[in-house]
């Protein structure tokens, strides 16, 4: 697929997405950008190679989730009656925010600016989140007069806890990267320039790691948001016993006993 709406590349088993709308502020609500996040999705989940993926945006903004000027000429998804713009909702900006948290390896969120409504909730999808000083986070829907309609609902308390969760959304407010990192909303604020350097930094130490049992890892903690102990024991000793069998397990024993960088090849 030839991208138009997003740049894509990939080096040494980092994957990074850069939303490459600033015109609209990086809006993730029309179908071509939908379609061009789906599919990186998926390219990286079937490709082993790929160990990790950096969603970025081009400046001034990460993403302002909605297009807000097409709310108010009720076009493209804001079109329709009440149960269609339901179903546009589910099958459009729902669906593909589900597919970045769904993406199967770990993903680091490199906000470079602000990330408002389902901007904030796309960086939320991520597993990591490294912020620039000019970045800025807010579940701004109250304000417009929606409600939260990016899953953060789901991820916001989970990250920064209920009660800090349900300020943030109910006043509205926006907050900067340095407050967002005293809540653990954000794990580094670093200066603009640097910020893809320390995304990226993070990222080459995850992709050292061994692929197979990195995305196992990945499963075992998004299960163990929904489940119970005794389940994700389960499930640990299962995916435990499959890692014991691979050879990136051998090639990590092998290179600690030689005192040597372990090379894994992902079996």
């Amino acid at each position: 697929m030839e991208f138009r709406e997003i740049l894509f590349n990939v080096d040494q088993g980092i994957a990074t997405a850069t939303l490459n709308r600033p015109d609209i502020r990086n809006a993730i609500t029309h179908p071509e950008i939908i379609a061009e996040i789906k599919t990186v999705c998926k390219q990286v989940n079937e490709n082993m190679d790929i160990k990790v993926l950096i969603v970025t945006a081009v400046d001034p903004a990460y993403s302002s989730g909605g297009n807000v000027k097409d709310m108010k000429d009720r076009k493209g998804m804001f079109q329709g009656s009440p149960a269609e713009i339901m179903e546009k909702y589910r099958s459009n900006l729902q669906d593909v925010l589900l597919a970045v948290y769904n993406v199967e390896i770990p993903t680091i969120a490199a906000v470079n600016g602000s990330a408002i409504g389902a901007g904030c909730g796309l960086a939320l999808m991520c597993d990591i989140r490294v912020a620039s000083r000019k970045a800025t986070f807010g579940e701004t829907f109250l304000n417009v007069g929606l409600v939260t309609g990016d899953g953060s609902a789901f991820t916001l308390p989970r990250t920064v806890g209920m009660s800090k969760a349900c300020e943030l959304i109910f006043t509205g407010a926006t907050i900067d990267a340095d407050t967002a990192l005293g809540l653990g909303l954000v794990s580094y604020v670093v200066e603009h320039e640097q910020l893809l350097v320390k995304a990226n930094e993070i990222a080459a130490s995850i992709a050292s790691k061994p692929p197979q049992a990195l995305r196992m890892t990945k499963r075992l903690i998004r299960t163990g948001q929904h489940s119970t102990l005794t389940h994700i024991m389960e499930e640990a000793a299962a995916f435990q016993s499959l890692c014991h069998y691979t050879e990136d397990h051998m090639e990590a024993l092998s290179a600690m006993f030689e005192k040597r960088q372990p090379k894994f090849a992902g079996k």
